[in-house]
This record gives C-alpha cells, structure tokens and sequence, in this order.
C-alpha cells in the first residue's frame, strides 16, 4: 500500500519517523509541503510555529488532485472539495477530539466524500443535518489506538495525585479570561495535588499574556506547564490525570472513556442544564463562583461514585468503542473507498 504523509514542519517529519519506523510498512513515505517549515528544537515534539494553513493547501491542491483518497482531521482541507468539487480526489474527514461542542454545521464538512466519526450518536448529529446515510461511519475512537504517549508520570519529584486543569481556547467557552489566573495562583498554592497547567494549544492566540502566566510557576516541582509539546494533544495528560478540571474541552471525554472525579467550570452561569450541548457537564460538579472551587476539588473523589456511572453512558455514547479497535475500522472505510476509486487497477501507486 502506498501511503503519503504530508508534513508542514520538521518538528512533524521527525515524530513521524520515529514513529513509523516501528511498521514494516515500505509504502510509506513521508513527504514535505509547500513550504515546509525546519524547526531545529528538541525531538520530543514540540510544536513549533506553523507555516499559514491555506496557502500551503492551495500548493499542495495539484498533487492532492493526483491522489485517489485524501484523508484529513481538520476542516482547512475541505476547502479543496468545496471549492473544486469537480476533481475526482476522495476527501475522507476523519475525528481528531469528539465531544458535544463540535463544528458540525460548518459547510466545508459537506464537501467531505465521507466522514469517520467515533459514535452513532455522533453520527445521528449529522444525519439531522442532511448528510447522507452512506457518506459517514461510526468507527470508534480512533485515537484510543495511538500507543505512544509521553511518559508522564516522570514529571513530578514526589508520587501525588495528578490534577490536570485544560482551558478551551475560545473565549466564549472557556475558564480562562474570568479565572484563569486566579485558578492557576490556587492549584499552585496546594502541596497535595501535582498540577499540570495544559491548556488548549490554541489558548495563547487569546490570551497572549498566557504563557508568561504559566512561565512564573513553572519552576514548582509539583507543577508542570504545558503550552506546545504534542503531549498536551496525544491523550497523555488525560491518561494520567486523577482529577479533571475544565469547561468545554473534547479532552474531557477523551478523559471520560476511564470514568474518574471531574470538576467543570462555569464562570458565565450558564443555563447549561437545558442546553444540550452541555451535556458532558453531567459528568461532575459544576463550579459557579470560585470560592466554591477549593471545596469542590477537596470533595471530588468522594463524590465520584454518584458521577461515574453518568460518566461512563457519557463516555460510550460519546466517543463509542474506545478499546482501539475504531482505527481498524476506519482503516478498513478508507481501503474500500481507495478500492472503489480505482476498480480497474486495484490499490494505485501515488
């Protein structure tokens, strides 16, 4: 099988050889964007400054219109078969987080040949919006596959509990711009909690102030702050954390799939109840003023016995089967769609 893998940057080129020279795989080759961008910084995945998205689409598009499937977790793709829905290149939209927040509705989703979600009720969502039946699966969630996360748990010079506070990025749903701060000055102020500060990635286009914030803690050796590395998106953090506190992030689901304490944030006071994209927030105590956070923190895993089996129906019907079996599926989705591409010659050459 022939497979490309496009990288923007050398950050992304050396975790991906890393990676795939653990399969004997000899089709793979990783190739480089239109203006690919060398990062000379450490090998653990750093992220580095990305070059700018749509023009680097834009002079990719001609050697994407020579590939029979294309197959992508982001939106910016779509805009290729949206604005060239003549070309004859499959678009396969793949999940890259799930949760109830999800950008459904923008229109680039239905330029998509077809889409991967990881649960029928995800899929339901879009089902309601129009999209055909036969152009999206339930696969399971993909990235329960994924096998190599940072090793986390090496972080902290004393063996405590893990608590790991993750702000959205957008403003609108995050903790951040009301009480950020303050709830960094708190979990900092605590000797019985190691603390992971990992906001979304996308926190500091808000908050340019934000890793400053985080530099004057980061020195704690019970606290570790996380604002680039590939650890903050590859499960790692959610995988070792005993507590979680957050708002809207899809990481809480990810979090979910092993039921344990949660404490969501709510510095807007929400009707959150009657809205149904709140619905995760069911799965722990929700805070509404922060004198009511260091209680909630304390109380949080006495509590979870009345959250966790909420926690696990969120978590199913949410993310579906999250036992790594999902990217075998979408796997076998995408080689049928390779194969029906080019029936005459079976799996094609670049």
């Amino acid at each position: 099988m022939a497979i490309d893998l496009w990288v923007s940057t050398s950050v992304h080129e050396r975790l991906l050889r890393r990676w795939t020279a653990l399969l004997d795989a000899p089709g793979i080759v990783i190739r480089r964007a239109p203006g690919f961008r060398r990062d000379d910084g450490d090998e653990v995945g750093r992220n580095p400054v990305l070059p700018s998205k749509l023009p680097m689409l834009f002079r990719l598009a001609p050697r994407l219109a020579r590939t029979p499937v294309v197959v992508c977790a982001e939106q910016t793709s779509l805009w290729l078969p949206r604005l060239m829905p003549w070309r004859a290149t499959r678009y396969v939209k793949t999940s890259h987080g799930v949760g109830s927040m999800s950008a459904r509705d923008d229109p680039r989703r239905r330029a998509a040949f077809h889409t991967l979600v990881p649960s029928e009720q995800e899929r339901e969502t879009y089902l309601k919006r129009g999209i055909a039946p036969d152009r999206i699966t339930a696969t399971g969630y993909v990235k329960a596959a994924f096998t190599h996360h940072a090793p986390v748990r090496t972080l902290f010079a004393q063996d405590r509990p893990v608590l790991l506070y993750t702000p959205h990025w957008q403003a609108h749903r995050s903790s951040w711009p009301a009480w950020g701060r303050e709830i960094v000055a708190m979990l900092v102020a605590r000797t019985d909690w190691n603390v992971i500060l990992a906001p979304h990635q996308r926190l500091i286009e808000q908050a340019p102030d934000l890793r400053e914030v985080l530099a004057k803690v980061a020195g704690l050796t019970h606290v570790h702050c996380d604002l680039d590395s590939f650890a903050g998106v590859d499960g790692s953090y959610t995988a070792m954390a005993d507590l979680y506190l957050g708002d809207t992030s899809s990481q809480l689901i990810e979090y979910l799939v092993r039921p344990r304490p949660a404490v969501l944030l709510d510095p807007a006071e929400r009707d959150w109840r009657a809205d149904p994209a709140f619905a995760m927030w069911h799965a722990g105590e929700v805070v509404r003023t922060l004198d009511d956070l260091p209680a909630a923190i304390d109380g949080a895993r006495a509590a979870h016995p009345r959250f966790a089996p909420v926690q696990q129906a969120i978590a199913q019907a949410a993310a579906g089967d999250a036992s790594g079996a999902g990217a075998a599926r979408a796997a076998e989705v995408i080689l049928a769609i390779l194969n029906d591409a080019v029936p005459e010659r079976g799996r094609p050459n670049r």
